[in-house]
């Protein structure tokens, strides 16, 4: 099953950080960093992010499940979303717990 690529666009912004997934920064543009982020408050508001995809998700099921006014794309997008963005954390994850291995292994 292919994943749409504007869904796996969108599931990456907001995992990276970058808002709710409307608006993709431009090609060459400088990040405005807040000057009083840190790592700790980037993984929190990626994993709260995540965890409101999922329930945007659950809930869309249940709506459908229900026979409420809800239409079967709708819940097809929004499992797509949730299951792109749990990757995306995922590979995030694993890519932090490699690079704090390499570290480790450094002669001091």
């Amino acid at each position: 099953m292919a994943i749409p690529a504007t869904v796996a666009l969108n599931a990456y912004a907001r995992a990276a950080g970058m808002g709710g997934g409307a608006a993709m920064p431009q090609v060459g543009a400088v990040a405005k960093e807040s000057s009083g982020g840190s790592f700790g408050d980037f993984l929190e508001k990626a994993i709260s992010e995540t965890v409101d995809t999922g329930k945007v998700s659950e809930s869309r099921m249940a709506s459908t499940a229900a026979a409420k006014d809800t239409s079967l794309v709708d819940v097809v997008t929004a499992v797509s979303e949730a299951e792109t963005t749990l990757q995306t954390v995922v590979a995030v994850r694993d890519k932090v717990i490699s690079a704090y291995l390499d570290i480790m292994k450094m002669p001091i």
